[in-house]
């Protein structure tokens, strides 16, 4: 086993076992650069800007701008190191496979556990975001709304988000599918939704008022802060590109490219959109409003048009990113699976569509559960903090795979080596402290458990051969 007893597995051997260079563990490669991007896109923007907007400019004010801003720059520094990852270890499982190549068994199961974290309870948050949205839609379309007890889980004053866990089944049919069929609808929302926020900007810029840009950090430094951590849930997601390894022709080159072009696209938009909305609005307006971009659209135009636009547009974008991130969520349990740590269903892939079938229905019934009856503030600092923490491990994984296999073939390279990822790690440390202590405990129990179904499953369970060192090559 080595001094340290780690058990890591070679990223030699990740990349044979799935057949990263050909053909995927049983996947379809049928994703391009384009359709790559989109999807990333797709995986990113949606809640975070369409709902959870209102709750960072709670937080910061009119420096909501700084907040996104401080966000974007912690995602940069991390998706530098994405992209060296996923262009040297194209596999499916993102953050796990790379932590497993690096810093071994234990820590990459805790890995994949803060990813099932990350993505399971932000599909459930992203879905009861779809259904108040969808509400704001109806109400344009035809001046009536589904009833509380249908669309609203009982803290918020219903029974069930029936909405919700019908996006949720309906993404599940589109997956199993086949991955084509979700690329290319993946492609089409990102585009509209795209479209939906530049018009957005267009109308609300013509009601910018500079006075409502003061104060700007009404809120101080402490705004700025906890607003960054609550707005670094709208990044969430452009790390699902590197989870379709397998799926993506190229893959070497295209991953790299498509996480910097994505994070880009994004950044731009949520700032102008954000400075959009307080400049037409006023922070105190736009504040603890969830479908705040609807109705600054309607205020502005003097109709219910151009709001019921908006509504539809948060609709699809919505959707896409429930989709892009339940496929995220299968591809780590297939990962995990095909390493022994999870049960043997998630890695099956059926002949026919080239998809994990019951590994898809079996998340889109997990997810589907806290969707129907929580509300969307309840797990966002919690689903944050766990996608904080599987940065910080991307980050010091490049600076490990770097020490221990110098020449393996990297398409990218982190600039300002290490430099790069240290400050990954710093930016990430400094929002996870901004979520709060409450959320720290949340997440420690969190930690405790994974670590106790690693013992008692995983570890006993695993397939990594006894005979590897923890320097990842065989023994002497």
């Amino acid at each position: 086993m080595g001094p340290s007893g780690l058990r890591i597995k070679p990223p030699e051997m990740l990349i044979a076992e799935s057949g990263a260079d050909l053909e995927g563990h049983g996947l379809r490669r049928s994703m391009g650069l384009f359709q790559l991007v989109c999807f990333g896109v797709g995986a990113i923007v949606g809640t975070g800007i369409f709902v959870g907007l209102s709750d960072t400019v709670a937080k910061a004010g009119p420096a909501v701008i700084v907040s996104f801003a401080l966000a974007a720059i912690t995602c940069v520094f991390t998706a530098f190191s994405f992209a060296e990852l996923g262009g040297a270890i194209p596999v499916s499982g993102s953050s796990y496979s790379f932590a497993y190549a690096t810093l071994g068994e234990r820590a990459a199961f805790l890995v994949g556990w803060c990813l099932l974290l990350e993505y399971g309870i932000s599909v459930s948050a992203v879905a009861v975001g779809w259904s108040q949205y969808l509400n704001e839609l109806l109400n344009s379309v035809i001046g009536h709304q589904l009833p509380a007890v249908l669309s609203k889980g009982p803290g918020d004053g219903g029974v069930i988000n029936l909405p919700a866990v019908v996006v949720i089944a309906l993404a599940a049919l589109l997956l199993v599918r086949g991955i084509r069929e979700s690329a290319g609808a993946t492609a089409a929302m990102a585009v509209l939704k795209i479209g939906i926020l530049l018009v957005f900007c267009a109308i609300a810029f013509t009601a910018f008022r500079h006075g409502h840009l003061v104060p700007f950090a009404s809120h101080g430094v402490g705004g700025i802060t906890s607003g960054a951590s609550i707005a670094f849930f709208s990044y969430i997601g452009f790390d699902a590109i590197t989870t379709a390894g397998e799926e993506v022709r190229n893959p070497r080159r295209n991953i790299p490219v498509a996480i910097m072009v994505c994070i880009g696209i994004v950044t731009v938009l949520y700032c102008a959109v954000a400075l959009a909305a307080i400049g037409a609005f006023g922070a105190p307006a736009v504040a603890d409003r969830p479908a705040a971009l609807s109705l600054i659209v309607d205020q502005v135009t003097g109709s219910a048009v151009g709001g019921g636009i908006v509504a539809f547009g948060a609709v699809v974008a919505i959707a896409s990113v429930v989709l892009a991130v339940m496929y995220g969520q299968t591809r780590i349990l297939m990962a995990m699976s095909r390493d022994g740590l999870v049960p043997g269903v998630f890695e099956r892939v059926s002949a026919k569509t080239s998809t994990p079938i019951a590994n898809t229905w079996i998340v889109a019934t997990v997810v589907a559960i806290p969707a129907a009856f929580s509300s969307l503030d309840v797990v966002v600092n919690l689903t944050t903090i766990g996608a904080l923490a599987t940065m910080v491990a991307v980050n010091i994984a490049v600076i490990a795979l770097r020490r221990s296999h110098p020449a393996l073939p990297r398409t990218f390279r982190v600039p300002l080596f290490p430099v790069s990822p240290l400050l990954g790690v710093g930016f990430c440390v400094y929002l996870m402290y901004g979520t709060g202590w409450r959320t720290w405990v949340q997440f420690a129990v969190f930690l405790v458990v994974g670590a106790a179904v690693y013992a008692a499953y995983g570890r006993r369970n695993s397939r990594l051969p006894g005979d590897l060192s923890s320097a990842g090559r065989p023994a002497a």
